[in-house]
């Protein structure tokens, strides 16, 4: 394997759809690693926090609709 240097300067040469091609698969192998963290964050409850914090929130009516109700 190249260095970071080497794997940018081999992208630079890249035809445009090739170009996008390894675009698309950085963006989904980056999203594939976001989502097993957020689920292994919630599985081990350190996302707890944010489901007490909305529960607060709900009782004490400070929860608006998203998007707003026109």
């Amino acid at each position: 394997m190249g260095s970071i240097e080497e794997i940018e300067q081999a992208i630079e040469k890249l035809a445009p759809e090739e170009f996008l091609r390894i675009a698309r698969w950085i963006r989904e192998r980056e999203q594939g690693q976001w989502d097993e963290r957020l689920d292994h964050d919630s599985a081990s409850g350190k996302l707890d926090f944010l489901f007490n914090e909305a529960e607060a929130e709900s009782r004490d009516g400070g929860l608006r609709e998203w998007p707003p109700q026109k």
